[in-house]
């Protein structure tokens, strides 16, 4: 099969001619350092052909109707960029142990700089992007985007909404007040009961038969290591297999049929 071609360069994207006069030495500060960083860019590509892979993952053909519904896959995925960042500054003050965790919560809401800020973008971020997940996942649903032969991205995206899930549940409990507590020994024993595996579950999540000090612990490490670094794994799948796949048109336009070919199948 031969290799396809790497597409070119948009016209904004290729360097423009030098003016008369320009190449004569009489350069700005500006220019030099625009300069530099082409050459800098350049070094970079030359050693790791980074620019075919962002061309091809970046300049594709788009179906035609697409309208602002298929903007919440990316919008979702800002969402989770939100999460992670705020999560570092928030993990610099954050002391996961039973006696300090709400104490360091309160310091990071009342005397850390800009912290109710980062808490609060972090805290309602949760909640935009459960939101955001389940209308793209409505949007991928309606749309027919689950069909053949983007199966695949389906299930990836099943299992991106139970991590989202998963991540909001172990947050939670990170606090560490009376109610995040009692809250999460809920979700916990609901949990538990489950058929199977949900007892397995409910003393994996716990650490142990009850809920004690390791248990905040645990689940720190799971909002913080384990989640996280599934979910950019998963969600870096799912982009290269949009890439791959491309996207479904709207299900309200019909394929224009040629002239030609109707004629020659009738």
């Amino acid at each position: 099969m031969p290799k396809l071609p790497v597409p070119p360069l948009p016209p904004k994207l290729r360097p423009r001619p030098k003016r008369p006069g320009e190449a004569n030495g009489t350069t700005t500060p500006l220019d030099a350092a625009a300069e530099a960083g082409i050459t800098a860019v350049d070094w970079v590509d030359e050693r790791t052909q980074l620019s075919g892979a962002a061309r091809w993952l970046m300049f594709r053909k788009v179906p035609k109707g697409t309208n602002w519904f298929y903007t919440l896959g990316t919008a979702t995925m800002f969402a989770f960029l939100n999460q992670a960042v705020t999560g570092v500054f928030l993990a610099m003050y954050y002391d996961p142990s039973p006696t300090r965790a709400y104490e360091s919560a309160r310091y990071i809401t009342n005397e850390a700089f800009l912290g109710e800020f980062v808490r609060g973008m972090h805290k309602w971020g949760s909640s935009v992007m459960v939101i955001l997940i389940f209308l793209h996942m409505a949007r991928t649903f309606f749309f027919g985007a689950y069909k053949y032969p983007r199966e695949l991205n389906w299930v990836i995206g099943v299992v991106l909404v139970i991590l989202t899930f998963v991540m909001a549940l172990t947050g939670y409990l990170l606090p560490f007040d009376q109610r995040s507590l009692w809250a999460t020994v809920v979700a916990n024993n609901i949990t538990a009961s489950g058929p199977l595996v949900g007892p397995y579950l409910g003393d994996f999540l716990r650490a142990g038969p009850e809920f004690g000090a390791t248990t905040l612990s645990r689940f720190y490490s799971i909002h913080m290591l384990l989640v996280p670094g599934a979910i950019a794994a998963l969600i870096g799948a799912h982009l290269y297999l949009v890439a791959k796949l491309g996207t479904t048109a709207p299900p309200w336009l019909r394929a224009e049929i040629d002239d030609k070919l109707l004629e020659e199948r009738t």
